[in-house]
């Protein structure tokens, strides 16, 4: 897992209040802000990051296999909760947070140990002033849709 030089933690909320959303999420994969717990928890790293489009990497690995054998679809839940959730708050101003209020994700093929890299890629749909909306999409390193998503998030001052 590729961590930022800052590692592991939670940037605090007076520094997260300072900044717009693009600036924390910059922030974050250039290691100026630490990485959220979760990403060290399941081993996943943001690699891109735009306003209003973020993508994170990750490696399946046998640890996070559920009884039949493949990756727990959980994991895929979280990627793309969490790209989803990151490629809106690129585009929120300093003092505005967000929280899922929904999340439907559909699971296309299983990833397995065997399946090497892949990546979730969040895109913003549309964000008003207390509702936005985003799609995700979880691919293999050829592109092949492992599962896709959509949310809805609740926009508010923090």
């Amino acid at each position: 897992m590729k961590t930022s030089p800052l590692g592991v933690g939670v940037t605090p909320l007076n520094q997260v209040r300072a900044v717009d959303g693009l600036t924390l999420m910059t922030g974050v994969m250039e290691g100026r802000y630490p990485a959220p717990p979760i990403s060290k928890a399941l081993g996943f790293w943001m690699s891109a990051v735009e306003k209003g489009r973020v993508v994170f990497d990750y490696e399946p690995v046998f640890d996070h296999y559920n009884p039949l054998g493949s990756v727990h679809g959980g994991v895929a839940a979280t990627l793309l909760d969490s790209v989803m959730g990151c490629c809106i708050h690129t585009t929120l101003k300093a003092g505005t947070g967000y929280t899922t209020v929904e999340i439907k994700v559909n699971y296309v093929r299983a990833m397995t140990d065997k399946t090497g890299p892949v990546k979730a890629e969040g895109k913003v749909i549309s964000v008003g002033s207390r509702i936005a909306t985003s799609e995700g999409r979880l691919t293999d390193a050829s592109g092949k849709l492992l599962a896709h998503g959509t949310t809805t998030c609740l926009i508010f001052p923090i």
